[in-house]
């Protein structure tokens, strides 16, 4: 059985931010054995699939994105949507736009210590979309 279905997310600031109580409140049931996939439809934002407890995490993450990919670098071609575009879009890449995760006993096989997250590149990227589909 394989059942899709698409979650809108309000705007969120550039950031990473946990998720998975929102994408578990927006899922059908789940089965009691399976996988989710999701992808989000968007090339500077991603998903990821990190530390759920400290939020020094997060930050980290965010000043490790910020110096792999800056902004306004003097290389950069693509540059007609502001100086947060092109470094999203290499930030995207590198991080990915989908995650499958198992699915055991109707809930999502997770890490005590792991969380869903949209990392959000743009300064305003404004409502994200994802697609979950669950296969059993």
């Amino acid at each position: 059985m394989i059942v899709q279905s698409e979650i809108t997310l309000r705007p969120f600031p550039r950031g990473i931010h946990l998720i998975t109580g929102e994408i578990m409140r927006r899922l059908p049931a789940l089965p009691s054995t399976g996988l989710l996939n999701l992808l989000i439809k968007h090339t500077s934002a991603a998903l990821a699939l990190n530390e759920n407890a400290d939020p020094d995490v997060r930050h980290d993450l965010n000043v490790i994105f910020d110096r792999l990919a800056p902004e306004n670098a003097p290389y950069y071609l693509h540059v007609d949507e502001g100086p947060d575009d092109m470094p999203s879009h290499a930030k995207s890449v590198i991080v990915g736009s989908t995650l499958t995760l198992p699915i055991s006993d109707s809930r999502l096989n997770l890490g005590t210590w792991q969380g869903i997250y949209l990392c959000e590149f743009r300064d305003h990227g404004g409502p994200r979309h994802i697609v979950a589909t669950i296969i059993s």
